[in-house]
């Protein structure tokens, strides 16, 4: 029997100071919903209606929803073949591609936004009023590390030279090597990629706002500044919405398949 191991104390104290930094303000934002609009007193579902039933905030989660599906559809359409040739071809240019992942960490939103408006204020009407075009654009940009640093320890993790031979000694082609060979062995790193994109735009405020776009993350803005006790029940909607994307992460990360033994090839 192995035996058993002991949890440190000042473990454990650490850990309680990190679940009661981390859950009293949720909690305390959570009974400040529940607080009646009009007289204050607690417990009440109305705020959390008053949202659900809000015509806004269907149309603008929609909105965000969309151009989070379409930033995740653009980012692995630009990046999944360019990490596969980086590794295969070129895998001097990693330390150069992962510094340039590492720019809009640098470059702060509102600069992105102002340098994105001037650029494309000559482009095509259809593109730079739509949401769709415009801000699918910019979120790419902010998407690119988070998606990068996944796709690259997905392709780390397997062998792209053996398996790139063995597709292509079979008669398969490049598209068919990475669409049906390669994709398939990095779906969890694309998978976890996605998520984090989607998180990052469904609560990204800046660029919208400068933008002029009436984003999710704009219409929770509203109701903070407009409605006391709602913008709380907007909170915690919010939360659940950007937490339900990391759990569907952390479902992703224990859904890997096994790698194939010597014994199953």
């Amino acid at each position: 029997m192995k035996p058993r191991r002991r949890i440190a104390p000042g473990a454990v104290v650490w850990l309680l100071v990190g679940v009661a930094y981390f859950f009293i303000p949720l909690a305390a934002t959570l009974l400040f919903s529940l607080r009646d609009d009009q007289t204050g007193k607690c417990c009440t579902l109305a705020n959390f209606s008053y949202i659900l039933h809000d015509p806004t905030f269907w149309k603008t989660i929609r909105l965000s929803f969309v151009v989070a599906l379409e930033t995740i559809a653009i980012t692995l359409a630009l990046l999944v073949p360019t990490v596969y040739w980086v590794h295969l071809k070129v895998p001097r240019l990693r330390p150069l591609i992962g510094f340039l992942a590492l720019v809009p960490f640098v470059v702060a939103p509102i600069i992105l936004v102002v340098g994105l408006l001037d650029i494309y204020r000559g482009s095509p009407e259809w593109f730079y009023a739509s949401p769709y075009g415009f801000l699918a654009t910019a979120y790419v940009i902010l998407a690119f590390p988070f998606m990068y640093f996944s796709l690259d320890t997905g392709f780390r993790s397997i062998d792209v030279h053996t398996l790139t031979e063995a597709s292509q000694s079979l008669g398969a082609g490049w598209p068919t090597t990475l669409w049906r060979v390669i994709l398939p062995n990095i779906k969890a790193a694309a998978l976890a990629g996605s998520f984090l994109t989607l998180a990052i735009v469904m609560g990204e405020y800046t660029i919208a706002s400068l933008a002029q776009f009436n984003t999710f993350s704009v219409f929770v803005q509203y109701i903070n500044q407009n409605k006391a006790y709602p913008a709380g029940a907007v909170t915690i909607i919010a939360f659940a919405i950007t937490w339900a994307a990391m759990l569907a992460l952390l479902a992703v990360g224990r859904g890997r398949t096994a790698p194939i033994t010597e014994g199953e090839k």
